[in-house]
């Protein structure tokens, strides 16, 4: 699966960003039809009440009805200290990041749904990448666990914007890392009522943009 790296303009609310989309996926001819992607869903916060933790949940379903193995994952299952190359170089990896790192390396995708601190991305998501990205076994190239994978991001909040902002600069750090973030994305405003009791969203247009964004996902995952 082939990417080049370009900017694309989004105009959201009369203001416009320039975001890299980071790829101009090429399809590939073979049938990929009878394979089952293994995606990975969580949210960039380790809150026990995060609205984006909802929204993971709701995407996952949504691959899941689309035929996908999928499993839901908290970082606040996998314990990192503020990373610290001292503490690294004296102490080792921590377990957790090892165990991370296997997830997502062992992953055909993920779906991040990243809250928005300050117009970015949260320190918990930030300390994770940091870790998982500094471990490398022999044999293996540099960033094993992001080189080549596929992501698709997407956001929630209670503002009309929906983490836009964050998202922006969430792109531009996958990309960084050798990941290819799948074009399409959601970013859900006024979160805290956009879902039914049943986890669904509410609206018919957050639907379509996060059933469009687990499509692409899904197809480019296949293809990788």
């Amino acid at each position: 699966m082939g990417h080049d790296r370009e900017l694309e303009r989004v105009d959201l609310y009369g203001c416009g960003f320039y975001i890299s989309t980071q790829t101009t996926f090429t399809r590939q001819t073979r049938d990929t039809s009878s394979i089952m992607a293994n995606l990975i869903f969580f949210s960039g916060s380790n809150s026990s009440h995060s609205i984006n933790a909802k929204l993971a949940q709701q995407a996952a379903r949504v691959a899941k009805e689309k035929g996908a193995n999928v499993k839901v994952i908290s970082l606040a299952d996998y314990p990192l200290p503020l990373y610290d190359p001292d503490q690294q170089e004296h102490d080792g990896f921590p377990k957790a990041a090892y165990d991370l790192k296997k997830v997502l390396q062992d992953a055909d995708g993920v779906f991040i749904a990243s809250p928005e601190y300050n117009g970015s991305f949260t320190p918990v998501l930030k300390n994770a990448i940091d870790w998982v990205s500094r471990i490398r076994e022999e044999g293996e190239p540099m960033l094993p666990a992001f080189t080549g994978k596929v992501y698709a991001i997407g956001a929630a909040s209670p503002g009309a914007m929906g983490g836009m902002r964050g998202l922006v600069m969430l792109r531009m750090l996958l990309g960084n890392i050798g990941i290819n973030v799948v074009p399409s994305q959601i970013a859900l405003g006024g979160a805290n009522d956009a879902f039914n009791d049943d986890g669904s969203l509410a609206n018919d247009m957050h639907a379509t943009f996060l059933n469009n964004t687990i499509d692409d996902l899904i197809r480019f995952a296949k293809a990788g």
